[in-house]
């Protein structure tokens, strides 16, 4: 699979929290030529998410969808009528928490950000803290984020742009995380711009990056 190139990619954003991710997206749009995107809608499983009302500030329309009460068929059902209202280019998961189950039409569309270096610490469960907690546990020396196209499974898919970070003696979840967040603002643009310069094709498990043209 190879994306089209030079153009502006239509984007859609899922978040269950706080809105961090989608800040950092929003930001990069301001500047077209650096980052080819635009975001036409934001899709929370949370209703008192923050994201939403970074959202409506930026003019961006926004849906809720709740998980509670519905099987994974029908949740993903609903989030797929909103994507088909919208047909956007990508769709971006900025701390997404629940299941979405992909439908074909949006297979190789989806791309999320993991804050760990993947396939480790990654899979059901794994979000947030949990993820530098167990780092911290294991003892690892380096840590980073990974942005990677979404299949069916939880943190998996072919990985697009990982970042790292040390992992030092006197570090704790938080301080973890806020150092591993500053390269997560790096590298989601980056995949984003990747994606849309028509530079990633998917070859089985792995994602080639082509050269800059």
């Amino acid at each position: 699979m190879i994306h089209e190139p030079e153009k502006i990619v239509r984007t859609a954003v899922f978040l269950s929290g706080g809105g961090r991710t989608l800040e950092n997206l929003i930001r990069g749009t301001r500047d077209e030529t650096r980052f080819p995107a635009r975001i036409e809608l934001v899709i929370s499983t949370n209703p008192e998410s923050h994201g939403l009302a970074i959202a409506t500030a930026a003019g961006i329309p926004t849906r809720v969808i709740v998980k509670k009460g519905k099987t994974v068929e029908q949740f993903s059902d609903e989030i797929s009528s909103e994507l088909d209202a919208v047909r956007p280019d990508l769709i971006c998961l900025a701390g997404f928490l629940c299941f979405y189950q992909i439908p074909d039409r949006y297979q190789g569309k989806i791309i999320n950000i993991h804050p760990a270096l993947l396939p480790a610490f990654g899979g059901k469960g794994m979000y947030g803290h949990f993820v530098h907690e167990a780092v911290l546990e294991h003892g690892c020396k380096v840590s980073g984020c990974t942005v990677h196209f979404a299949d069916n499974v939880y943190d998996h898919g072919p990985i697009i742009v990982q970042r790292t970070v040390p992992v030092l003696e006197t570090d704790t979840p938080d301080t973890l995380a806020a150092r591993v967040f500053e390269q997560e603002k790096i590298a989601y643009p980056e995949a984003v711009r990747l994606f849309a310069q028509g530079r990633l094709v998917l070859e089985g498990k792995r994602c080639r990056i082509l050269p800059e043209k």
